[in-house]
């Protein structure tokens, strides 16, 4: 299908394209003007580029990002807690390591002590046996024949005395042996068994930390396909936005025509972009980097309407729910918000361009600043033209409805 565009005086018919975003508001594209000639007529096909195409491959390439962006994000504090995880292992670890090695080391005291005491037993081993031999062949000696044998009946009491002190450390020192001994080998037992504890507990951390590690492995690196994936759509971005740019730079002529019409709508005295701030707005950044309160993607013509009608003007608007692109406020104010929706313009009220296809695929929403006279309404935006700026410029109020919200 062909139309002609007609120019009188300075006003221009433009071909404009729209772009907005489908998880939360929507913006109208740009004004976008042909170069023609001064009173010459100039044909347009459905043939030529508009920037509501690159839009659209610029928000499904968004949408990736966006959930990309999600998966490295919850990937990442999954590394973060598995990192921390092997440090605790780590610690553990260690300590029972040092654990491991103060109870080697009683151990190898005790195994040490037992040796040494085994050396004690040997070596008293010929002496004892030589005491408990003359103990035996002096049991066989009757007191008497002891008697006899003594010089004297002082020699009989030593001798008799020195049995019996024999005989006396002989039993406690086979007890003290006996004892030591007994203790000994109960207190290795006791250490062998917290030594095989200690080992068994280490290979389990070891075993843990080994699982942690893998899986902090495959979880890097699935995090690092994703950030790869991130990358390359944002390439693809980039490179579509610069195409955008380009399309609305050649149906604009750079900007030189500021009024047109498409349909019903018309506009004039359009004041170009400005920087992001204007109209005292003040959720800047990177635009769609975040979203506001009302559940709108910031620099969004939605997010802007919303902002003013609520800080401005003190309206009552609340969070729009997903319903927030620029054509569904028709329908999501008052079902959401109580608003209303007339042909008539107020102050503080938000005129919404209905969805027109090949200008505005989901509408355009603007903010009142005031009424003129011959059916034109003076507003202010953000998006027209898709940069996220700030402009002014005066429509007619023939070609929008008005969404009235009410005083807080």
């Amino acid at each position: 299908m062909r139309f002609t565009l007609m120019l009188a005086l300075n006003t221009v018919t433009i071909k404009t394209v729209l772009q907005t975003r489908p998880q939360i508001s929507k913006i109208l594209l740009g004004v976008c003007a042909a170069v023609v000639a001064i009173a010459a007529p100039l044909q347009i096909t459905n043939s030529a580029v508009y920037a509501d195409q690159y839009d659209d491959q610029i928000q499904a390439i968004q949408n990736q990002v966006d959930q990309y962006q999600q998966s490295a994000n919850a990937l990442q504090k999954q590394a973060n807690t598995l990192q921390k995880m092997i440090g605790v292992l780590n610690a553990e670890k260690k300590s029972i390591q040092a654990q491991l090695e103060l109870s080697q080391t009683k151990l190898n005291k005790l195994t040490a002590d037992i040796a040494a005491n085994e050396i004690k037993l040997a070596n008293n081993k010929d002496a004892l046996g030589k005491i408990v031999a003359d103990l035996y062949i002096d049991d066989g000696i009757s007191p008497l024949e002891m008697l006899a044998s003594s010089k004297n009946v002082g020699e009989y009491m030593d001798k008799s005395e020195y049995r019996s002190a024999v005989s006396e450390r002989l039993a406690e020192t086979i007890d003290a042996i006996k004892t030591l001994k007994d203790q000994l080998e109960k207190d290795q037992q006791a250490v062998k068994k917290v030594v095989a504890q200690q080992k068994a507990q280490r290979a389990s951390l070891i075993a843990k930390e080994a699982e942690k590690q893998k899986l902090l492995k495959e979880t890097k690196g699935k995090e690092a396909a994703y950030q790869k994936q991130i990358a390359n759509s944002k390439a693809k971005m980039s490179a579509i936005a610069a195409e955008q740019q380009a399309a609305l730079a050649r149906l604009t002529n750079g900007g030189a025509y500021n009024s047109g019409s498409v349909g019903s709508f018309q506009f004039r005295n359009f004041s170009g972009n400005m920087p992001c701030g204007g109209g005292g707005y003040t959720l800047c950044g990177a635009q769609d980097s975040y979203a506001d309160q009302w559940g709108l993607y910031n620099r969004e013509c939605v997010s802007y309407t919303a902002w003013a009608a609520y800080n401005r003007f003190g309206k009552y608007v609340t969070n729009f729910s997903g319903r927030g692109n620029a054509q569904d406020w028709p329908y999501s104010a008052p079902d959401l918000m109580g608003a209303s929706v007339s042909r008539s313009p107020s102050v503080g009220a938000v005129a919404i361009l209905p969805a027109t296809p090949g200008f505005a695929p989901i509408g355009h929403a603007m903010l009142v600043e005031a009424v003129l006279g011959g059916g034109w309404v003076r507003v202010s935006q953000y998006n027209f033209g898709g940069t996220g700026e700030y402009s002014t410029m005066d429509i007619k109020s023939s070609g929008v409805v008005f969404v009235h919200f009410d005083n807080r």
